[in-house]
């Protein structure tokens, strides 16, 4: 004589009812979820508290000035209101020239790495020195700057800040464009020699634009180092207290100098528009990386 479904299911229903977990891990779970939590809090405490003292401090200057702290010249000392639209004109010109230079270099890299190099000693140092510079300080790269495009230049301009910049953004393109390449599967390079095409064809008629978001996502990451960078720049691009018409062979003001400068000055008022710079940086690093995520959440295959 046979059980019916209806009796099986009932035992089994029973059984699970019947199994309980021990005092003992359950407290041990929640403590343990409890801790996570914390520490959760804990790594998020430090930004929340830096985007409440920024916004705290330079949203009232922003909105009391504006628009002219975008119009604007940092004033005198002892003169109020004024702005600083040398340096934003300043920080766009040295980012897009390490965008310039690091871009091209970093994709031609990486497309060496994973489409030529594959296993050899030229891509492993390759990747190892992209490594070395990924934590190489920034000092260092504005002291390297300095010393090849500065003094030979005889000047400081926004030319040797784009140049120490493009030194730190350089490994974030590679590392970028060297996964977006990873990802594509190789069936689809195995159809690409299927049609009797080259190498260099197919990865720039195909593998290159289906990987475009990882690069986007690289290039934005990189132009989000390269606006909130101000070592290297010191050494560099310098500051300029007015508009820089010659990139090659004029100080330039960025805003991360400015910053700098105006925070530690006795002076109210470029107290008051340093806080005001900083905002604006934060929501330029904030804005940027969620366009990183944004392309970053889109597949390629």
């Amino acid at each position: 004589m046979t059980s019916s479904p209806n009796s099986a299911n009932s035992k089994g229903q029973s059984a699970v009812s019947q199994y309980s977990v021990a005092p003992q891990r359950q407290f041990f779970g929640n403590f343990m979820t409890g801790l996570v939590l914390f520490c959760v809090a804990l790594a998020l405490l430090p930004l929340a508290s830096i985007l409440f003292m920024v916004l705290s401090q330079g949203l009232s200057r922003l909105l009391q000035d504006f628009p002219s702290v975008f119009t604007q010249l940092p004033p005198p000392p002892l003169v109020d209101g004024g702005g600083f639209r040398n340096a934003i004109v300043g920080t766009i010109i040295t980012s897009l020239l390490g965008a310039l230079i690091s871009v091209p270099v970093g994709i031609m890299a990486a497309i060496y790495t994973v489409e030529f190099g594959q296993g050899n000693r030229i891509s492993q140092f390759v990747r190892f020195c992209t490594n070395v510079l990924s934590g190489v300080p920034s000092i260092i790269a504005g002291l390297f700057a300095y010393g090849i495009v500065v003094l030979a230049m005889g000047t400081f301009s926004a030319t040797a800040g784009g140049v120490a910049l493009s030194v730190l953004m350089a490994p974030i393109v590679i590392r970028t464009t060297e996964e977006g390449l990873k990802s594509i599967p190789r069936d689809v390079r195995q159809a690409i020699v299927g049609i009797g095409a080259t190498n260099f064809q197919g990865i720039f008629s195909v593998i290159l634009p289906a990987v475009l978001p990882f690069i986007a996502t690289g290039v934005t990451l990189a132009l989000a180092r390269a606006a909130g960078e101000t070592a290297p720049l010191l050494f560099t691009a310098l500051f300029n207290q007015y508009d820089a018409r010659n990139p090659l062979r004029e100080p330039t003001a960025t805003l991360s100098v400015l910053i700098y400068n105006y925070a530690i000055s006795p002076f109210r008022n470029q107290n008051e528009l340093a806080w005001a710079a900083a905002l604006i940086v934060v929501l330029l690093i904030l804005g940027i990386s969620v366009i990183s995520r944004s392309l970053t959440s889109r597949k390629v295959y």
